[in-house]
């Protein structure tokens, strides 16, 4: 029993080291990457995140306020909350979890292109960007809006690695999140379109929402 219950120790114990070099190899890989092109698209789509995220939601709002148009502003309801939800989860489980920045655990590995003060796990600027995509690749199931969406959304999680302030682990979770957070919200906003717009207990989400 004790043999058995080592072993399994030492199995836990590898699987964590080899975790570990993965994350910080394959971040050292693309944060090498050093070209003028991709350090100035890492740079742009980084610092789109929080403008994309609040601004989309933004002008939806006012195109549908202009044109009296209810179900754009349902629309904009569902993707503000679920960029809003993303962002206060994953910075929670920031504080929560407390994981130091890649450059400042490997300063001699990796090279940041900027240093934040919040700690890395997840990242939020990938659940933002990934929660934008996912909300709007629901509400407007076309592949003009899908590919695009999802084109953004995996370049911030490259630029974030790229810039040397997130591990792969950290991008890839705040890429759950945030796809989690929008489909989720699909039924928190059945509740808050009774509330907001007065609609009936068994009022259906709008066609362009369902799977």
């Amino acid at each position: 029993m004790k043999k058995c219950l080592l072993v399994f120790l030492l199995s836990i114990c590898c699987l964590s080291i080899t975790a570990q070099n993965w994350d910080i190899n394959t971040l050292h890989t693309i944060n090498s990457w050093d070209g003028k092109f991709v350090r100035n698209y890492s740079k742009v789509m980084s610092t789109s995140t929080p403008y994309l995220s609040l601004g989309v939601p933004a002008v939806i709002a006012a195109v549908g306020g202009f044109k009296k148009d209810q179900k754009l502003l349902k629309d904009a309801m569902y993707i503000f909350t679920s960029v809003g939800e993303a962002f206060v989860v994953s910075y929670a489980m920031k504080y929560m979890i407390d994981r130091e920045r890649p450059y400042v655990r490997y300063p001699d590995r990796v090279h940041p292109r900027e240093k934040v003060s919040s700690p890395s796990f997840p990242s939020s600027h990938t659940a933002s960007a990934f929660s934008l995509a996912t909300s709007l690749s629901i509400t407007y199931p076309k592949w003009y809006v899908i590919a695009p969406s999802a084109l953004w959304a995996c370049s911030v999680g490259f630029a974030r690695m790229n810039e040397g302030v997130h591990y792969p682990s950290d991008v890839m979770a705040g890429a759950v999140i945030g796809a989690g957070c929008a489909v989720v919200n699909i039924y928190v906003n059945r509740w808050l379109n009774r509330i907001v717009f007065g609609e009936k207990k068994r009022g259906v989400a709008p066609v362009a929402w369902a799977f």
